[in-house]
């Protein structure tokens, strides 16, 4: 399986995560600015402080997804080896439920598509607790994640 072709469409979802954030903060400031009569803001000035929070809010976003983009930009997987690191893509079980992940340094629940169109991927980042779990697993192994307040047990069955 391509992992650079998993890291580039990761990288194109959070650009586009970026550039929406961004069109939203620009459209909130101008609201906040120029969006009512000095008489409207006057008489109710919650609303421009709730665009101006709006707008703040969007900026964080924006920033926050192109340091994202910044860490995958300089991200290069790993060749797999016997041990889950960074870059690996996985397929996890419990029981008759199964799921395919790509690690990677950001990006957490953004779905991707397998390089062949066939199935989808979710990120997992070693910060979550699944992601944290598996790292450093290898074939077979079974890890226990708590997920809000539920113990599940998965099984790494696959790995690239």
């Amino acid at each position: 399986m391509d992992k650079q072709f998993m890291v580039e469409q990761l990288a194109t979802r959070i650009r586009e995560s970026a550039q929406v954030a961004l069109r939203e903060h620009e459209a909130a400031a101008i609201e906040a600015r120029d969006g009512a009569t000095p008489d409207e803001k006057r008489a109710d000035a919650r609303v421009a402080l709730e665009f101006s929070n709006l707008a703040q809010a969007q900026g964080r976003r924006a920033h926050a997804a192109l340091d994202d983009l910044a860490v995958l930009e300089a991200f290069r997987p790993t060749q797999a080896g016997s041990k889950v690191a960074l870059g690996n893509i996985l397929e996890i079980e419990a029981g008759d439920e199964g799921r395919t992940l790509f690690l990677a340094p950001v990006g957490a629940g953004i779905e991707l598509t397998m390089p062949d169109g066939d199935g989808f991927v979710t990120v997992v980042t070693p910060a979550s607790p699944l992601g944290k779990a598996i790292l450093g697993c290898g074939l077979g192994d079974t890890v226990e994640v708590v997920v809000k307040g539920e113990a599940r047990e998965w099984t790494l069955t696959f790995m690239v």
